[in-house]
């Protein structure tokens, strides 16, 4: 069984719509479990929100739009590697969740 770490963070996104905030959620996700081996997300959640993301929906941000159309894949985090903004995503990481979660 893999231990995981939910961290509820008291962020209000507003005007953000609902398919960055899931793309960003999901991308921090997927950096902690792959680059970190320190899962923030239980199986379960992370597939239930890879289900919610929508590759095809426009956002305003053409190279997330298109780096999401073409490598996101909802089966699993690899994609993540691949990631344009990793160092952004690193960040959050680092700032809300690193050492809080092992």
């Amino acid at each position: 069984m893999v231990k995981h770490c939910t961290i509820q963070l008291n962020l209000t996104m507003t005007g953000i719509n609902q398919e960055i905030r899931n793309r960003i959620r999901l991308s921090v996700a997927a950096y902690a479990y792959e680059m970190e081996d320190n899962p923030i997300m239980g199986d379960y959640e992370f597939d239930e929100l890879s289900k919610t993301i929508n590759p095809a929906e426009k956002t305003g941000n053409r190279k997330m739009d298109n780096f999401f159309k073409k490598h996101f894949n909802p089966d699993t985090g690899m994609w993540i590697r691949f990631h344009p903004e990793r160092q952004k995503i690193k960040w959050i990481y680092d700032t809300y969740y690193k050492n809080k979660c092992k």
